[in-house]
């Protein structure tokens, strides 16, 4: 009863704030939920305890009870991953697999590493000394685009066709990665028995990422072939939703990416599955359930991102921190990203080319948007003696990067395509 009673709270507040944002602030959905519920966190923080102590209390209790990290990560993660890649074209994906493939791999590992040495350096002259493991840290848990996020305010940012797919696709793989990289780091940081060496983190990663791979492939096409027998709406969303809720314990199980199984099994339903088995029909119930799906889970999300605000102790002493951190963050992007473009001329002569021009990538690099993932993955850190130093500034570059990148994305986006 609980859990169903945070639910019901957080869904009443997230229809009323999604009301009044589209009544009064008309800003992106998402975002403006979000807003709302960091103005009220402010108002709460500031006045709650002297007019209405018992309900301040009460509120606080409940979104510390609420495991985000567990919520997010163990369940809403994979029906958001799911529900936007069955909106990919995976046609779109194919043209640009190579640049997605590196953009999301090893940029990913780029931009942790640039982070963290910038940050291991930069941290004393602003009067704060944090041990290179920990800077590590923060670099893989922040170097991610959050796709919940990107797929979201993309949407809603009119941002043409062509460059979204571009970072969704980027986006939706690179979170496998990132969260197998950060489960590594932590333990270096935190489990002095930990034996990190190259042969055991690599086959962490290639039993993490291809074994998601791989069972999201099997998912789809078995899920594919069994709604072409029957073709029945009804029975076609049950069977996508076993996917991602039973496809979650499978992969549990097995110890492989969540992440990568639900994104697989998208794409592979949403163009192969749409194809061969389903009428106009069950394509439209099965979109619109997703759609609706998508919609629910991620205003619930954005508004807790803005109660967070409610659990950061001394959030103005690490301000100046989280500012430099924010542009750390910003130079790693572009330097990750415009590294390996760079390394596709060298290697044209082989085939491999990439589509990005340089208005392409301005936008990839101002729409990597940071999001939940990062503030689930700070919060998965055991308590410690940084842990909430890097929650304060996980959570400035967070806010930082989804109302200002995200509100800016799709402007920068048609002024690049004028110049084009």
């Amino acid at each position: 009863m609980e859990l169903y009673y945070t639910f019901s709270v957080l869904i009443v507040l997230a229809s009323f704030f999604a009301y009044l944002n589209l009544r009064f602030l008309k800003l992106p959905g998402t975002i403006g939920i979000m807003i709302i519920a960091m103005l009220v966190s402010v108002g709460i923080r500031l006045l709650g305890d002297s007019y209405f102590p018992a309900t301040t209390k009460h509120f606080f209790d409940l979104i510390k009870e609420f495991d985000f990290n567990e919520i997010l990560m163990g369940a809403m993660l994979n029906f958001l991953l799911f529900a936007g890649a069955l909106h990919v074209n995976m046609f779109d994906l194919k043209e640009q697999k190579v640049p997605i493939m590196i953009y999301s791999t090893v940029s990913v590992v780029l931009s942790a590493l640039i982070i963290s040495v910038l940050l291991y350096y930069i941290a004393p002259l602003l009067g704060i000394t944090i041990p290179y493991i920990f800077c590590l840290v923060f670099g893989t848990l922040i170097s991610p685009t959050d796709p919940i996020v990107v797929l979201g305010v993309l949407k809603e940012a009119k941002v043409p066709k062509r460059i979204e797919t571009k970072i969704v696709g980027e986006s939706l793989f690179n979170d496998g990665v990132a969260v197998v990289m950060f489960a590594v780091v932590l333990k270096m940081a935190t489990d002095p028995t930990f034996d990190a060496t190259f042969g055991s983190i690599s086959w962490l990663f290639i039993k993490e990422g291809i074994g998601g791979l791989l069972l999201g492939a099997v998912f789809g096409f078995t899920a594919s072939k069994v709604m072409k027998k029957i073709d029945d709406y009804k029975v076609s969303v049950l069977i996508t939703l076993s996917i991602v809720t039973g496809g979650f314990l499978v992969a549990q199980a097995l110890h492989v990416s969540s992440p990568l199984a639900m994104v697989v099994s998208g794409l592979i339903i949403g163009n192969y599955g749409k194809k061969v088995a389903m009428s106009e029909v069950t394509k439209d119930y099965l979109g619109k359930f997703w759609e609706l799906i998508d919609e629910i889970l991620n205003a619930v999300l954005f508004l807790f991102i803005g109660f967070e605000l409610l659990l950061l102790p001394n959030l103005d002493k690490q301000l100046l921190t989280g500012v430099v951190a924010i542009f750390i963050v910003l130079f790693s992007r572009l330097t990750s990203i415009v590294l390996p473009w760079k390394f596709f001329d060298i290697f044209k002569f082989f085939g491999i080319k990439s589509a990005y021009n340089k208005g392409s990538l301005m936008v990839l690099v101002w729409g990597g948007i940071r999001g939940g993932v990062s503030i689930a993955l700070v919060l998965s850190m055991p308590e410690g003696e940084y842990k909430n130093l890097l929650l304060e500034v996980t959570y400035i570059v967070v806010l930082f990067s989804i109302v200002v990148q995200g509100l800016t994305v799709g402007k920068l986006a048609n002024r690049v395509l004028e110049k084009e």
